[in-house]
């Protein structure tokens, strides 16, 4: 039997959502995060010295890393080959850059502006105004251009035929779910990304992505 440990509001809610699209049985365990650093406890260290959800136990497997996690149940579950393009295709290719891109590239500029956000928030209050003016020149001299740019090129892609590979829903998707659905937590445009909101409103219909939701709680960035 699969067991998802499974983080709050977290990339993790990719990994039940893929299980719902696959059909397979599963069980979680639901972490929270700590309230004042908004971590994951230290309890998931038992399981892996990271201490980072998801992880995921299929009998004596333990894996973690959502896109490793998501190879695996693809090779081992989805045997039919609904969810990916067949090998030797160039929509493989395409499928294959998506889902290593939304770790690889979309979501370090997403994490950093987070931080730099949160920066003079936790500052001390003398420290503030420094700690502000920082966090503002590196927003408008690197994060936010450098956001524009993925989401320029996710709304291009997009735009081509609702998914991210073609016109067919993929695991792809499910990958890509989260660096969207953060943006759009942080403020993304969707006036200037239309197709993106159009994908966010296609995987939120979903009966999948509803199952997902309610086997793993609260999920404040479905809440839109």
């Amino acid at each position: 039997m699969i067991l998802v440990h499974h983080l709050a509001d977290s990339r993790s809610q990719r990994l039940l959502w893929l299980l719902e699209e696959l059909g397979v049985e599963y069980d979680i365990k639901r972490y929270e995060r700590d309230p004042a650093t908004m971590l994951a406890p230290a309890s998931l260290k038992a399981l892996h010295p990271l201490g980072k959800a998801p992880i995921l136990q299929d009998d004596d497997i333990t894996l973690v890393e959502t896109g490793a996690i998501f190879e695996y149940l693809l090779v081992t579950y989805d045997r039919g080959g609904h969810l990916r393009p067949p090998q030797g295709f160039p929509a493989r290719r395409d499928f294959t850059f998506w889902l290593h891109y939304a770790e690889g590239s979309a979501m370090p500029p997403l994490l950093l502006k987070l931080v730099f956000s949160q920066l003079p928030v936790r500052a001390p209050a003398l420290m503030r105004p420094i700690v502000r003016a920082i966090s503002n020149k590196a927003m408008s001299g690197f994060i936010n251009p450098q956001l524009a740019t993925h989401f320029d090129f996710i709304e291009t892609s997009l735009a081509k035929g609702g998914w991210f590979v073609g016109n067919t829903f993929s695991a792809a998707d499910i990958m890509m779910s989260f660096a969207l659905e953060a943006a759009a937590a942080r403020g993304l445009d969707t006036t200037r990304y239309p197709a993106s909101a159009a994908y966010l409103k296609a995987i939120h219909a979903r009966p999948a992505y509803q199952r997902a939701l309610q086997r793993g709680g609260d999920y404040a960035y479905a809440a839109r």
